[in-house]
């Protein structure tokens, strides 16, 4: 087993890991508040994500919750449910994922199968340092259709085409959702003190476009 530890914020590489092995880190790591694992075929990188990664997380979910409440759509929040696939050798823990056009089809959320359930329709990434391990691979692998990754450059949707991510402009799972828009909800979301009159902004914006 090899390790690496980057000096530039909490995160640890392991590399030569097995399957069983990163169950084992999921059962003692348990419930406990912070922690990331990802497994992709034989290297885990486990980070503990930091105040400002939090934030943009919470905040970004909060423009999720209020897109939904805009047009009344049924949606499941998995947060950053651990999601794997043995006969990928992969998985991870996003930092949220949604259930939109599929939350219908996740009868039973307590015992989620991807070999037999589909996978979230969106998923949230926050990627404010470098990160060491490419996880849209991870997301391909398993089908998930949307990406939204924000990083020190911006927010980038990606659409899942064939087995890759295509960079767009606008959102699918939310039609009429683009980079521009998402940009400007977290910029108000930085300059503002009220955060209740922000997101009611934020549902007057985001209403359905006419067709």
């Amino acid at each position: 087993m090899a390790l690496v530890l980057d000096p530039t914020q909490a995160r640890v590489i392991l590399h030569g890991i097995t399957w069983s092995t990163f169950e084992r880190l999921l059962e003692d790591r348990g419930d406990s508040a912070g922690l990331r694992l990802t497994y992709d075929q034989g290297t885990v990188e486990l980070t503990m994500p930091s105040p400002e990664h939090e934030w943009l997380k919470g905040t970004l979910t909060q423009i999720v919750d209020a897109i939904a409440f805009a047009r009344d759509l049924h949606y499941q929040n998995l947060a950053s449910t651990t999601l794997t696939r043995q006969d990928l050798d992969r998985g991870f823990e996003p930092d949220v994922c949604f259930y939109i056009q599929h939350a219908m089809a996740l009868q039973d959320i307590e015992h989620l199968d991807l070999t037999t359930d589909p996978p979230p329709d969106l998923v949230i990434e926050i990627d404010i340092t470098n990160p060491s391990l490419n996880k849209l691979p991870l997301y391909a692998a398993i089908g998930v259709p949307e990406v939204w990754r924000y990083t020190r450059d911006g927010i980038q949707l990606y659409q899942l085409q064939r087995d890759q991510y295509e960079r767009i402009t606008s959102s699918v799972v939310f039609p009429g959702i683009g980079c521009a828009d998402l940009e400007l909800f977290i910029d108000q979301s930085r300059a503002t003190t009220h955060r209740t009159a922000w997101f009611k902004d934020v549902v007057s914006r985001a209403q359905r476009p006419t067709e």
